[in-house]
């Protein structure tokens, strides 16, 4: 017989300092909420992870949408979390909220029961808390497969249509270019880590470019045209354009897809100027 896929449990929680809690503080959380699903035998994972290169929007929405099971942390009423929470109770999935016994209830979501846990994290109360969510994952979780009338939020308020997502098949090419793109972005990020000069810096470098008159070529170094005809290039033979003829008639959608690429709309600055360096690169 085949063996049955373990259920998977979705994180979401802050995870950098806000309200004199520090990130350290947050993967304290974090290992209790993993430890306890754990131990429930859930896969767990922040819904911003995965074990895939994708764009980390596309990444966390899906995550969101697809775990079988969702405990989400409303301390200190983190913005990126509590619009996280709105999605997954749109899609009125199996969730679980929970809360430091400093932080109030909001409004909206007062209906939904709250685990309370110490902020302080006292050793006693953590082991009491883990006890109760390790119960209450289980209960949730079982009654979510067995009852088909099941319903976190949503129902409790009357008929609606609930929210999915659905499938959409892309090009091989399409998704290299915003894995590209994607990958790009988190170097950048990196890079600004480590010198946190780097961000300003890029980001006076538009806007300098994007003030120079219009078809001004001077800024472009040719490493960065090189950097865009190679794109450009990859783009060319994904779509199997060889003749003048095929990527004349296809230059618009070449044009849409470069400025895609973040990475080309810094270098190029603005339209017409992209333009005219993918002209460049193509030789035309």
């Amino acid at each position: 017989m085949k063996e049955k896929e373990q259920p998977t449990c979705g994180i979401i929680m802050p995870i950098s300092e806000i309200d004199g809690c520090s990130s350290e503080h947050w993967t304290e959380i974090y290992n209790i909420l993993k430890d306890v699903s754990t131990n429930a035998n859930f896969k767990c994972n922040l819904v911003s992870d995965a074990d895939d290169i994708g764009i980390i929007h596309n990444r966390i929405i899906e995550n969101i949408y697809s775990s079988d099971i969702v405990i989400c942390d409303v301390s200190c009423k983190n913005a990126n979390v509590m619009f996280e929470l709105g999605m997954r109770l749109a899609f009125d999935k199996p969730t679980i909220i929970i809360k430091d016994d400093i932080t109030g209830y909001s409004f909206d979501t007062s209906v939904i029961e709250h685990l309370e846990y110490p902020r302080d994290l006292r050793f006693a109360t953590i082991i009491r808390f883990k006890e109760k969510l390790a119960k209450k994952l289980n209960a949730t979780y079982e009654k979510s497969q067995k009852d088909p009338n099941y319903s976190t939020f949503l129902k409790n308020f009357g008929k609606y249509k609930i929210a999915h997502l659905e499938d959409k098949e892309i090009t091989s090419e399409n998704y290299l270019l915003s894995a590209i793109d994607d990958l790009k972005r988190d170097v950048r990020i990196l890079r600004n880590q480590t010198n946190p000069n780097f961000e300003n810096n890029r980001i006076a470098d538009r806007s300098i470019r994007r003030h120079l008159a219009k078809g001004t070529m001077e800024t472009i170094s040719d490493e960065e045209k090189e950097i865009i005809k190679g794109y450009v290039q990859g783009y060319l033979d994904a779509n199997n354009l060889k003749r003048p003829k095929d990527i004349s008639n296809s230059i618009q959608q070449i044009y849409d897809e470069m400025e895609r690429i973040e990475e080309i709309r810094d270098i190029s600055g603005h339209r017409n100027r992209m333009e005219k360096l993918i002209r460049d690169a193509i030789g035309m």
